[in-house]
């Protein structure tokens, strides 16, 4: 395999597009790809390695785009644990999504499957996807977010680009550009993202590495969340991280405009529900809800405490003992408590990692 330390320069005179939040590098005049000799620590071998380098390319690579102006980077921000901080994400020429974009992490902890394309993992809101492999085509030939019609094209495209060539045959022996590689090369890396290095992980006993007890307030809101809110019920703490693979309708409107996993199935019973989200990093993935609707965590933790709306799909879980909504009535200071345990889930390392930027750097 070729060394992973890699600088080319590409020529880029492509106007500047105002449809991202981020920088518009690859837009932006003459830049250079870097690619650090940085291990995926996900991965122990060097062609699973490139793989992952290979899928970084293309996930920050607006040419995966219709008109070169959306990366799959451009709705799921590094600093913001690959989500969005918007209620709907810009895609080509400014469409809006639907629905808000949710972190990717953890995907191979519960959330999808990673290799070749198998496994039974809900992805997606609605769970449309069960492979981080299907997951990645769907953006690409969306309609509203990048827009390419026909994916075949993909292939012959991102070949006239001088930087695929080496990097496909790093990965995977030779620099034919197949849709099939790309979108494993692309769920090698999300594959390596994951939210593990929180102080909550470093408070849990036996953790010798760099212990780190909670304070009393944290201490306070975990017990919170687990017996008396019993949160943990649905955001489930050994699956990938307070998360869980299951669906669920939480009273967020007495009718619904948006079918959800009802859409899905066509099932009258599933109207309404949504994949239940990881909670890693949650302070950091505002707005909160399928549809952003909610902009903190404290209108969250409002909802649960007394907005619950009595659907009929509202989930057994969020019902008292005679069928009515529950009303959870959290006070004051136990949203701060809450509060304050959920930022124990974060993940500073991996939202600041050098190998999960990207690699497109202006060339001084």
């Amino acid at each position: 395999m070729k060394k992973l330390s890699l600088l080319l320069l590409i020529s880029a005179t492509v106007a500047i597009f105002a449809c991202n939040k981020e920088k518009d590098v690859q837009s932006s005049g003459t830049v250079k790809l870097e690619l650090p000799s940085v291990p995926y620590n996900y991965y122990g071998d060097l062609q699973s390695n490139a793989k992952a380098t290979l899928g970084r390319v293309l996930f920050y690579d607006r040419h995966l785009s219709i008109n070169n102006t959306i990366a799959c980077a451009s709705c799921h921000r590094q600093e913001l644990a690959f989500a969005d901080n918007v209620a709907g994400s810009k895609g080509f020429e400014n469409r809006l999504t639907s629905r808000n974009s949710p972190a990717i992490q953890n995907l191979s902890k519960g959330g999808g499957v990673l290799f070749a394309g198998g496994g039974t993992g809900a992805l997606f809101w609605d769970g449309r996807e069960n492979t981080i492999n299907g997951l990645i085509r769907r953006p690409i030939a969306n309609h509203v977010e990048m827009g390419l019609d026909d994916l075949n094209s993909l292939p012959g495209k991102l070949s006239k680009l001088p930087y695929y060539g080496q990097l496909f045959k790093d990965a995977y022996g030779s620099e034919q550009i197949t849709i099939d590689n790309l979108s494993d090369a692309v769920a090698m890396f999300l594959g390596a993202i994951n939210a593990t290095d929180t102080r909550f992980d470093r408070s849990i006993p036996g953790n010798v590495t760099a212990p780190e007890p909670l304070t009393a307030l944290e201490l306070q809101g975990e017990q919170l969340f687990n017996t008396k809110y019993q949160c943990n019920n649905c955001h489930q703490p050994s699956i990938g991280g307070y998360s869980s693979t299951s669906f669920m309708n939480i009273g967020l409107d007495y009718n619904v405009t948006d079918k959800g996993r009802g859409a899905i199935t066509n099932l009258a019973e599933d109207m309404g529900r949504f994949k239940i989200p990881n909670l890693r990093n949650v302070a950091l993935t505002a707005p909160y809800m399928h549809d952003g609707r909610f902009r903190t965590l404290d209108d969250v933790l409002e909802h649960y405490s007394h907005g619950i709306k009595n659907n009929p799909n509202l989930d057994s879980r969020l019902r008292t003992t005679s069928g009515d909504p529950m009303r959870m009535n959290i006070s004051p200071d136990e949203k701060k408590a809450i509060i304050a345990f959920l930022n124990t889930l974060t993940d500073y390392n991996m939202i600041t990692a050098q190998q999960f930027s990207n690699p497109f750097k202006l060339q001084n």
